[in-house]
């Protein structure tokens, strides 16, 4: 295992060779006697820390430290010091650097230093790649479809995602509402900001309240802290309300209040706390009947109807089920260890009459189920659940549904799509679809794709 890598700045000669003495045995160490030698050592030896005195001839360890972590990746930066300039080490860590120690330096405590300056720096690289990883989860990209009602989804969150407008997403459960929010989040200028979710539904009304705007200790039975609600949380950033149709109308007033005002008191507070926070909200409800039922304030709909985003179900989309077969068969097929070759005719024909009441969601599941439990090098109509395969209402069908795309349709528009995300390369889309490259070759002259 490679020994993490430690620069010793020092412009005592026997201050740093005995550092690197102590030291050697469980880090790669490199040394400097100033602040341009340390930046000409970062130059050609990244670094995990860097361990420097404050007062040098020349620059000084503060101005190194900012040059440091200036730098992408940032190493950790410790400092050492005299009993007279701990004030100025302070006023350091305020600018980044993680500590300092005084000298002379008590070696058992540098080692305990260094291990959690190095822990640290691995967790906020480790923070950093998550975030990543949710930005690609999440962005406009990972929302798969070419249908004219997506597109014309798409081009509204483009529109839209940079304004500070409150959006209301609408349409069936599971047709992505949740990825959408996070989409106009992610192409927002808030997207270094919180994303902060709440299912509202699965809350009753009491909790949904302290969870939205935080309690003061001794609110309620229970309180024994205070807390900081999901508006506190978001500020800055976003608060995703889904399932919006859902709240009571005491909290529909005081989510008013903050639309229009901004600032909100904690349960059982009294100072007004105020908050930058961008409002997306989702229902798979029709909340203009629940306003004409009385069930929904008609100024709250107006406040959160500002843009509206309807998602179609995918019965409405069928021209996509291809793409999105095609895409969770690739995921779930690499997660579980599958060489798939993808679907037979009659199974990919099945797939796409049926009319996905649970949409999106309902077809990941059955990707995934039918990948785990298929047993052949292909997904066959055997593998596609009987309900699935009748339509889903216990009658055989008899053909195409309408809006239905037939099987060679689907099979051309997937080979069509994985050479448009290849690229054209061949033998990269034939492993995309899990086929051989002579497959490939034939389907293309069959199709008289070129």
């Amino acid at each position: 295992m490679k020994k993490p890598a430690i620069l010793i700045v020092d412009d005592e000669r026997n201050t740093r060779e005995g550092l690197a003495r102590a030291l050697r045995r469980h880090y790669e160490i490199h040394l400097a006697e100033s602040g341009m030698a340390a930046l000409n050592v970062l130059d050609a030896h990244p670094v995990d820390a860097v361990l420097t005195d404050l007062r040098m001839p020349g620059m000084d360890g503060l101005t190194l430290v900012r040059r440091v972590l200036a730098r992408d990746p940032q190493p950790v930066c410790i400092l050492l010091t005299a009993y007279g300039n701990v004030e100025t080490a302070v006023e350091a860590m305020k600018n980044g650097a993680y500590d300092f120690l005084t000298k002379p330096v008590n070696l058992d405590r540098l080692e305990v230093v260094l291990k959690r300056a190095l822990e640290s720096r691995t967790l906020v690289a480790t923070n950093r790649s998550l975030r990543q990883q949710l930005d690609e989860k999440y962005g406009m990209e990972q929302i798969i479809g070419e249908s004219g009602p997506m597109q014309a989804v798409f081009d509204t969150i483009r529109q839209v995602a940079p304004s500070r407008a409150t959006v209301l997403i609408q349409g069936e459960s599971g047709t992505g509402k949740e990825l959408v929010a996070h989409a106009l989040h992610n192409l927002s200028p808030r997207k270094k900001n919180p994303f902060v979710a709440v299912h509202c539904a699965a809350l009753s009304d009491n909790l949904l309240e302290s969870e939205l705007f935080g309690h003061e200790r001794g609110a309620f039975t229970g309180a024994t802290e205070a807390r900081k609600g999901r508006f506190e949380l978001a500020d800055g950033g976003s608060l995703f309300l889904d399932e919006i149709g859902e709240i009571q109308a005491s909290t529909q007033v005081k989510l008013l209040r903050v639309m229009e005002e901004r600032s909100f008191e904690r349960v059982g507070g009294v100072e007004t706390l105020d908050v930058d926070v961008r409002l997306i909200a989702a229902t798979n409800r029709d909340l203009r009947v629940m306003v004409e039922e009385e069930k929904f304030r008609e100024d709250l709909y107006f406040r959160l109807n500002v843009v509206q985003i309807t998602l179609p179900p995918l019965r409405e989309r069928r021209d996509d089920i291809p793409l999105l077969l095609n895409s969770f068969l690739h995921q779930f097929r690499e997660e579980n260890g599958r060489t798939l070759e993808g679907f037979t005719p009659d199974a990919l024909e099945a797939l796409n009459q049926y009319r996905w009441p649970g949409n999106i969601r309902e077809l990941r599941n059955l990707v995934e189920r039918m990948v785990v439990l298929s047993r052949g090098d292909k997904i066959t109509l055997r593998d596609v659940p009987r309900e699935v395969r009748e339509g889903g209402d216990g009658k055989k069908t008899s053909g195409p549904l309408a809006g239905a795309v037939s099987m060679e349709q689907a099979e051309k528009r997937m080979i069509e799509q994985a050479l448009n995300d290849n690229d054209g390369n061949r033998t990269l889309a034939a492993k995309q679809l899990g086929i051989s490259r002579r497959t490939l070759h034939r389907k293309l002259n069959e199709f008289g794709l070129r």
